[in-house]
């Protein structure tokens, strides 16, 4: 079984193939595509590369336990799970941490 995963152009963000043109973030809802389906997927994909909104749009093996979504590679694992590390503040050149400016004389 296969699912199409991809990230947003404009957020980054990795989304997922729900079915009728629809994407979320939420791997639990992505539409499964049997091995049969396998056509049906390619042209999706196809679909999702043209749209201008995806980039690396890709199908990826996952297996359906228990009405969840579980891909097998680590690494879409991982994806779906969300980010590994706490979202951080922009670093903005010159800032210290405790927030004040410092520069240094040329």
């Amino acid at each position: 079984m296969d699912i199409i995963t991809a990230n947003e152009l404009i957020s980054g963000a990795t989304v997922y193939y729900l079915g009728k043109d629809n994407w979320g973030p939420d791997i639990d809802q992505a539409r499964v595509f049997t091995k049969e389906e396998a056509q049906l997927r390619d042209e999706t994909i196809r679909r999702g590369d043209a749209s201008g909104r995806l980039i690396s749009v890709a199908w990826e093996r996952v297996e359906v336990t228990g009405g969840r979504v579980l891909a097998k590679r680590l690494r879409e694992r991982i994806r779906a799970g969300g980010p590994t590390s706490p979202a951080q503040l922009p670093q903005l050149a010159g800032a210290s941490p405790t927030g004040i400016f410092r520069h240094v004389s040329l």
